[in-house]
């Protein structure tokens, strides 16, 4: 294979005008490959070799190519690390590809294109991996930094923990290394939960907003089990001496298809089958009716055998302080 096709085949099929000339190919040779539509041009400069659609990655690295020296940057960076199918949305065409360039680099985006200068450029990047991207932890640092709101801060980060590509632990290391955060404090609070075994934002609001502030229990998190020779993780586990309680958190990620849901029906006949109670919440229960769903639960936790009492937030809308005060087997604490 000759130096131009090892770099097309390096490149998905994308090569820069700047390679071909530098790999010995002529000006004239390279304008008569586009004539004759052997190469096609996606950016000025950048070619590809053939006329069909381009995948994903070939407009990742044509946008690579022409802004070069650059990597993908933000969700594009996900997404070359994760692969397709991972997170919705970002292999459509109309999805801009998204790359970052070094701090002061001053240039008009191609189309279908978005740049981002970056000041800790050299710092970011792996050159190593085709095409050159942000490292995954700072891209995941980066994006739940500059997040719009902070749902999204805890999705992204709970989501790149839950996904086991990296780990809170990991990520605090990495935090401390980056001289500029707007959300720093707030970040490592929010990694010191998902630490504990959060791996959802459903998990994380569980915790903050319906477990703690209510007086449950401190539960048992991403616990390992096993049952009919399969391994699986319950999401929430409370135990006292002779009883358990699962809570399974339907969350967004990993619940959307038949197939997820297939699979969550057979763990909770699997625990019903282990002599296990569970019960299985949603979104709207968790972020619409958090502390009717913590009085609901402890009420779970009461019948099968836990004596702790209910504790009312500030939050608690007056028919549930009212249901709690008069609650048989729940003590009301103001």
């Amino acid at each position: 294979m000759d130096e131009i096709g090892r770099i097309l085949e390096q490149q998905d099929g994308v090569i820069a005008r700047r390679q071909a000339l530098a790999a010995g190919m002529t000006e004239v040779a390279v304008t008569r490959r586009v004539r004759r539509r052997e190469w096609v041009a996606v950016h000025p400069g950048v070619y590809v070799g053939h006329t069909g659609p381009l995948t994903w990655r070939q407009r990742a690295w044509a946008a690579v190519l022409a802004c070069w020296p650059a990597a993908l940057d933000g969700p594009s960076a996900i997404r070359a690390h994760e692969g397709p199918g991972r997170r919705g949305g970002l292999d459509r065409p109309e999805q801009p590809i998204e790359v970052m360039v070094a701090h002061g680099r001053h240039r008009v985006a191609p189309v279908g294109v978005r740049i981002r200068q970056s000041r800790r450029f050299a710092d970011q990047v792996q050159w190593n991996l085709g095409p050159p991207r942000m490292r995954y932890d700072d891209t995941i640092i980066d994006l739940a930094d500059r997040a719009s709101r902070e749902l999204d801060a805890i999705a992204i980060l709970a989501d790149a923990c839950g996904g086991r590509r990296t780990t809170a632990e990991r990520l605090r290391a990495r935090m401390a290394e980056v001289p500029r955060l707007h959300r720093r404090a707030w970040l490592s609070a929010i990694l010191e939960d998902v630490a504990t075994g959060t791996c959802s934002v459903l998990e994380h609001r569980f915790l903050t907003d319906v477990e703690r502030p209510h007086g449950l229990p401190r539960a048992a998190r991403q616990l390992e089990a096993s049952s009919a020779g399969r391994r699986m993780f319950r999401d929430v586990v409370y135990r006292g001496p002779g009883w358990t309680q699962v809570v399974e958190l339907d969350g967004r990620l990993g619940h959307d298809d038949a197939r997820s849901r297939d699979r969550d029906l057979e763990r909770d006949l699997d625990a019903a089958r282990d002599r296990e109670h569970s019960a299985r919440l949603g979104f709207g229960q968790v972020f619409d009716r958090p502390c009717r769903t913590a009085l609901k639960v402890m009420r779970l936790l009461r019948l099968r055998g836990g004596e702790s009492a209910f504790v009312c937030c500030p939050s608690c809308p007056p028919d549930v302080r009212s249901e709690a005060a008069g609650a048989a087997g729940v003590e009301w604490i103001p």
